[in-house]
């Protein structure tokens, strides 16, 4: 027998960005679950381009999936759910599902404060087909500076749940988990339904008024089949595949 297959991983203390790593690596044909974690970036990114500040005492990880080739737009939808399930699981944190990728804590009607972030890029891989690269950054720790004022109130720390002081590797290890979870569930047909069910259970907002880039206005309906969201506005129905959604009673 040969020996066993080692899958990469790199620890940086200080890194730019895991995201702009990891997918270099795959290009290189780096196989899949390769990660890349950081202590802190300096230019971590969200998706559409927005910043996502990195201090230590977060987890800052990208690792690489195969894409799974019948649904890859559900995919960061369904990694999003099975995250917030494995962190509510394993520390107690009562996570929501905010489309399309952010993870939320939420409290009451108007406070909504966000802990995790999910960013997902398709790159095509040397062997063949896609892989996709799942950044994700997760506040663990309080930081020991105090946050931005522009983010008072709207963020949370897995610490604030969790009965123990949570362990980057163990939050890591969940991270992990989900993606390759969310991954095989979409590989396989009969598994499919199960998973659009949760990512529905999992979904916060629907009921209420949004907007999405500013412009197209309406109430949060329903998750697509294929990771859409339905907007009804006055008059018409439209399913959104990508964009800045802001739920107004939050603003």
């Amino acid at each position: 027998m040969g020996e066993p297959r080692v899958i990469p991983r790199e620890y940086h203390d200080h890194l730019p960005s895991t995201q702009t790593r990891a997918v270099e690596l795959v290009r290189a044909g780096a196989p899949e679950g390769t990660r890349v974690v950081a202590g802190a970036q300096a230019a971590g990114r969200g998706r559409l381009d927005h910043r996502w500040d990195s201090p230590p005492g977060g987890l800052y990880l990208s690792v690489a999936i195969r894409l799974p080739p019948a649904h890859p737009t559900l995919f960061p939808i369904a990694l999003g759910t099975a995250l917030a399930e494995e962190l509510r699981d394993r520390f107690s944190a009562p996570l929501r599902l905010k489309w399309p990728n952010d993870l939320v804590v939420v409290e009451g009607r108007h406070v909504v404060r966000k802990l995790a972030g999910v960013l997902v890029d398709r790159v095509p891989s040397p062997g063949g087909g896609e892989m996709a690269v799942a950044g994700v950054g997760v506040n663990v720790g309080v930081p020991s500076e105090s946050p931005p004022p522009e983010l008072a109130g709207r963020v949370a720390w897995l610490s604030e749940f969790a009965a123990q002081p949570p362990k980057l590797r163990d939050v890591e290890e969940c991270v992990v988990a989900a993606a390759f979870e969310a991954a095989h569930s979409l590989a396989r047909p009969e598994a499919v339904e199960a998973v659009r069910a949760r990512c529905r259970a999992s979904l916060f907002g629907v009921g209420r008024t949004a907007t999405v880039d500013g412009h197209l206005r309406g109430t949060i309906h329903a998750l697509g089949d294929e990771g859409e969201l339905w907007i009804v506005t006055d008059d018409d129905r439209v399913a959104v595949t990508a964009g800045d959604l802001k739920i107004e009673e939050l603003s």
